[in-house]
């Protein structure tokens, strides 16, 4: 219990969290949703002592995925995603970054499926599905360390927005209360925008649930 550390990095024009996950101890970081500037990303996890073992994404909207090509290169780390998210991340227009006048698309080394328990360098972690936010939208859950690192799906007193590709708010909602609330209380939940929460906290303060 307790053996997980995380760090944030808040970068890029929608001020993103890029979360790097690790164990205490270790020298390997696995880093979720690298938002911009992966050289940025990459130069100040090695200053820290890491290098960057996997690169996973929550869901592929323009602003968790810009920086992936470049830390990709400078890493040689895997892309990781859910595999009902695969055809957003390849898509400019449907992951809106060729509207933010930087079209990008990325293509997963390997998929996920919803459920699935994974151990990377180490780290064990499951797959939570959540659509809405967009169609494959997920959740990393480490059990053992009560962390959640949420995306764009749930936020502190928030949730993610709807009205892009693939989006539906019935859908985010559903899925919020039925995958997520259903977790420990005291679960520390890592959102890919703003403050983070406790899934007690949301259960008791977030009006859109």
């Amino acid at each position: 219990m307790g053996r997980l550390k995380i760090g944030k990095i808040t970068l890029g024009v929608c001020q993103t969290n890029c979360y790097f996950v690790y164990e205490e101890g270790s020298g390997k970081a696995l880093v979720f949703d690298p938002a911009d500037r992966g050289d940025y990303i990459f130069e100040s996890l090695k200053d820290k002592g890491f290098t960057v073992d996997a690169i996973l994404l929550t869901h592929g909207h323009f602003d968790h995925i810009w920086g992936v090509p470049r830390l990709k290169e400078l890493s040689g780390a895997k892309l990781y995603a859910y595999e009902k998210e695969q055809e957003l991340c390849g898509s400019p227009s449907m992951n809106i970054s060729a509207q933010a006048g930087r079209a990008l698309g990325v293509t997963p080394d390997e998929l996920f499926r919803d459920g699935e328990e994974f151990v990377i360098s180490g780290i064990r972690g499951k797959v939570i599905a959540t659509p809405g936010h967009t169609g494959g939208s997920c959740c990393y859950y480490f059990e053992e360390d009560k962390i959640l690192i949420s995306g764009d799906t749930l936020f502190q007193e928030s949730v993610g927005r709807t009205d892009f590709p693939t989006g539906s708010m019935g859908t985010l909602i559903r899925s919020i209360r039925e995958r997520l609330l259903v977790l420990p209380e005291d679960v520390k939940v890592y959102p890919g925008h703003g403050p983070s929460t406790t899934i007690g906290y949301e259960k008791e303060n977030n009006s859109f649930l």
